[in-house]
């Protein structure tokens, strides 16, 4: 794991390193991240039904000098975490500056960021995604974000190409709410969050969870707080050489989760593929 991985994901990661009281402090603070992680140590203790001390070896073996530094850190995360392209803009020089060396400096940040998103992708989560997205008995609900809707748009419609029951989340309220209600066990609820993270994905994810489905999750680094519900989470680095968070990592994941559905549903997903395409070209589309 990079040093630079979020808190979060190091707390993850590690989880297996953990001694069993120091998973329990790892899982509280994960439930009710990042608040819990600015609690005392004698609260987190308290909650974990463990001793302070345990807090202690917890936040050492995670590589800090103690609990201050351990909260200094996630203090300095979440400033990156809640930053905006305003808060990101730099005012730029004459227009001739700006442009110079506007294309290396766009190549290096987009080969470095889609090469460290996929070597850092959990092998795990990746498998599982594609289980279940290629789970005929398993139903996908796709919803996005203000920019991210386009991503869970793609994914969707490849998804429909290979298999049946995908649909993505209605816009209007009455639709929105009866669709989240009728989740259950059987559904898969994929979503696309970014930093400026929307509220309303943390309770669509949560319901699901609790209605005992699964959910998927496409995000930054920093992991947004649908991460504390989620089965999988995919994270994508966003370096870009503008204020704008990059989604050239987040198209690289997806692709590479389309290809793996693609391998995982074999011959199934060509027939599928000729079906539609049959039917599209009966009704003129192509």
């Amino acid at each position: 794991m990079s040093a630079a991985a979020p808190i979060a994901e190091q707390i993850r990661t590690r989880l297996g390193e953990c001694s069993p009281a120091e998973r329990k402090v790892a899982r509280v603070l994960l439930a009710n991240w990042p608040a819990a992680g600015f609690e005392t140590v004698a609260t987190l203790a308290e909650r974990a039904t463990v001793s302070a001390p345990t807090v202690l070896r917890l936040v050492t073996r995670l590589g800090y000098r103690g609990f201050p530094d351990f909260q200094a850190a996630l203090r300095t995360e979440l400033d990156e975490r809640n930053a905006s392209p305003l808060s990101l803009f730099t005012t730029p020089g004459d227009d001739a500056d700006a442009q110079s060396g506007l294309l290396q400096r766009a190549s290096t940040a987009f080969v470095t960021a889609i090469g460290r998103t996929l070597a850092e992708l959990p092998q795990h989560d990746l498998d599982r995604a594609i289980e279940l997205l290629a789970d005929p008995k398993r139903r996908i609900t796709l919803a996005g974000g203000r920019f991210t809707q386009l991503f869970a748009q793609y994914l969707g419609l490849h998804l429909m190409q290979l298999r049946d029951d995908v649909r993505f989340l209605p816009d209007r309220d009455v639709e929105r709410t009866a669709a989240l209600a009728a989740l259950g066990r059987r559904d898969v609820l994929v979503v696309f969050d970014y930093r400026r993270y929307e509220p309303d994905k943390v309770a669509m994810a949560q319901l699901v969870q609790e209605h005992g489905g699964r959910v998927i999750l496409f995000t930054d680094t920093w992991l947004s707080p649908v991460a504390a519900h989620a089965e999988v989470v995919l994270p994508s680095q966003v370096t870009s050489p503008s204020p704008y968070d990059s989604l050239a990592p987040t198209l690289a994941v997806t692709e590479t989760v389309i290809a793996g559905v693609l391998n995982s549903l074999g011959d199934q997903g060509h027939q599928r593929m000729q079906e539609r395409e049959d039917i599209a070209k009966t009704l003129g589309l192509y």
